[in-house]
């Protein structure tokens, strides 16, 4: 394929009916919007760990997956991502706790109403993607020495990433190849990174337990995905309804086409 020649399946956005770029139009909003989200969700719930709340960095992905080494889950969630969800002196008390053993008696005298009125609406085991902290039990297996995600969460959570942001850049990328670019395995290598760096990403969680740095790898291939997601969506938006006359080859083809027929 020379630089300017086009396959006979291409089409390009200006080639498309109004109905189906609009229903584009609709999904790049949604799904654009949606990775918004995810990525403001992503660091909330990370960052912090290291005990600088301000930004996500690479000692509290090494926390996420590996653990502390010197702290219970408990401990690194107060002083993390859960640092505003209680007030200052309720989070030292069961702080304090945890580290003088974890007894019951004052599990029952200070630390179960702290919970209740301040933890149970989110932590009453009803979602699996959150530590149950119903009865003493339950809260005794986060107030252990972190070691960090555990195995089978990982896997829960991969399989889940795997499918769903698969089917996000399928759609992101089917939507893009209508994008006129050149040189054409520029286009390929833009499509196909995401899913490179999807794989990457979640292989990089488990390896992050046996060496740390690989938490730079699980930082790389999102950063990476973040970035190839942003230049579909916008080289898609601005061809799509920006672009005041379609590039040079289609109009070349448009005026085959017309000839021939007419």
């Amino acid at each position: 394929m020379s630089e300017t020649s086009l396959h006979r399946l291409y089409s390009h956005y200006s080639e498309l009916p109004w109905s189906l770029r609009v229903l584009y139009t609709a999904a790049l909003c949604i799904l654009g919007s949606g990775y918004l989200f995810a990525l403001i969700y992503l660091v909330h719930v990370n960052s912090g760990r290291d005990g600088n709340p301000m930004n996500l960095t690479y000692e509290d992905l090494v926390i996420t997956y590996a653990g502390s080494g010197k702290g219970s889950k408990l401990e690194s969630a107060l002083r993390g991502p859960m640092s505003t969800m209680l007030p200052a002196d309720e989070a030292k008390v069961m702080v304090t706790w945890v580290q003088n053993g974890a007894d019951r008696d004052t599990y029952e005298s200070q630390i179960k109403p702290a919970l209740e009125k301040r933890c149970m609406s989110c932590h009453d085991g009803s979602n699996p993607h959150l530590p149950n902290f119903s009865g003493y039990d339950n809260l005794k297996k986060v107030t252990e020495q972190d070691t960090g995600t555990g195995i089978f969460t990982l896997v829960r959570v991969s399989h889940i990433h795997l499918f769903g942001i698969t089917f996000i850049f399928f759609i992101v990328g089917t939507i893009f190849s209508h994008a006129y670019l050149r040189p054409v395995w520029l286009k390929c290598l833009i499509i196909g990174s995401p899913f490179v760096c999807l794989f990457i990403d979640v292989i990089s969680w488990y390896l992050v337990k046996v060496w740390h740095p690989f938490a730079w790898v699980t930082m790389g291939a999102g950063a990476l995905m973040g970035l190839c997601f942003a230049t579909m969506w916008m080289f898609s938006m601005y061809q799509m309804w920006f672009m005041r006359t379609p590039p040079a080859p289609v109009v070349e083809r448009t005026a085959q086409w017309r000839k021939m027929i007419g």
